[in-house]
């Protein structure tokens, strides 16, 4: 093996490590803002870790950027894959679908309180990408594809899909994030209600699905 092989083969194993670390931190990051609440504490996360925070700062240049990697893991391993599989999922009626996706969302607010808070605490920070809405974007545009197909597959245009799911998905959101400090009603009761809202507006625009 030449001396250059050699040296590549290290740099890999050397990357693997780094970022089998990183994630390791950043899932004690997460247990830690579970735990103690949505001011995450890099003194916590690594005692959580099982770490120094010297250790710590190998892998994240700031606290910044440990607070990006936690985000993006609420993103990628808890909000879309819950809201986009429900919204994947051929129900019955269209409206059944809808309410399936508020009712996920609603339910993550319940299942990982710290965590939503945690997430919205951190939205438009100056000068970091907004993980947040970039989540809330994906959920509008897979929902706005939903809709697009429906109108497509009968002949008609799908123009008006991208302004119907970013409202929904707003009202929905800020309609939660309402609840999730007031609990004035129960989490079913704001389930039905969002679900009447969103699809008075939607039914009217959409074409009924077979069976409905």
């Amino acid at each position: 093996m030449t001396t250059t092989g050699r040296s590549d083969g290290r740099s890999s194993r050397w990357t693997e490590h780094r970022r089998a670390r990183r994630v390791e931190f950043v899932t004690a990051a997460v247990e830690s803002v579970r735990r103690t609440g949505p001011e995450l504490a890099v003194d916590d996360v690594a005692r959580t870790a099982g770490v120094s925070k010297t250790v710590l700062y190998r892998y994240f240049t700031d606290k910044d950027e440990l607070v990006d990697a936690v985000l993006e893991q609420i993103s990628t391993e808890i909000l879309l894959p819950r809201l986009l599989g429900e919204l994947a999922i051929d129900r019955a009626t269209d409206r059944e679908r809808l309410r399936a996706v508020v009712a996920a969302f609603v339910a993550i607010i319940e299942e990982e309180p710290a965590l939503y808070r945690f997430a919205y605490a951190q939205a438009g920070r100056s000068g970091r990408a907004d993980l947040v809405a970039q989540t809330e974007r994906e959920v509008a545009e897979a929902l706005a594809w939903v809709m697009g197909e429906r109108l497509a597959s009968l002949g008609r245009s799908p123009e008006g899909t991208h302004t119907w799911a970013y409202g929904v998905v707003g009202m929905v959101q800020l309609a939660a994030h309402w609840w999730s400090t007031e609990r004035s009603v129960t989490a079913a009761d704001l389930v039905d209600q969002l679900t009447v809202l969103a699809w008075g507006g939607l039914s009217a625009l959409l074409p009924p699905a077979p069976g409905e």
